[in-house]
């Protein structure tokens, strides 16, 4: 069992909470896509935090981490997937990182075990 964390633009956040459809994540266009900056320096946040690029395919960049706590990350166009191990220490510090690259105000935080955005 795995602890599944997201990250979209805030433009995402306000549609889905605009719409208020259960099935919004599913469909493809409710999410809008990161700039080509913003998709480069999640990117590079990653690479600072230690991940290292594991593979890349039609869905995006894969990430993984020597440290198992910290998970595995899939970047896409229109998110970040973050997912850890469903222990204290994995959902802890897989949450925090997310919450940090919130620090911008370009991106909002969902946690879909919550179904809830981070305040």
């Amino acid at each position: 069992m795995s602890y599944d964390i997201s990250l979209y633009r805030v433009e995402t956040k306000e549609n889905e909470e605009k719409l208020k459809d259960e099935n919004f994540f599913e469909n493809k266009e409710n999410l809008v896509p990161f700039t080509s900056k913003q998709y480069q320096n999640l990117k590079e946040r990653l690479l600072q935090y230690k991940y290292e690029i594991s593979n890349e395919d039609d869905f995006g960049l894969h990430f993984s981490h020597l440290n198992e706590d910290l998970g595995t990350a899939l970047l896409t166009k229109e998110a970040l997937f973050v997912t850890a191990s469903f222990n204290e220490d994995s959902i802890f510090e897989v949450g925090m990182i997310a919450s940090e690259f919130t620090d911008t105000g370009e991106y909002a935080k969902y946690d879909f075990q919550n179904g809830e955005w981070e305040a």
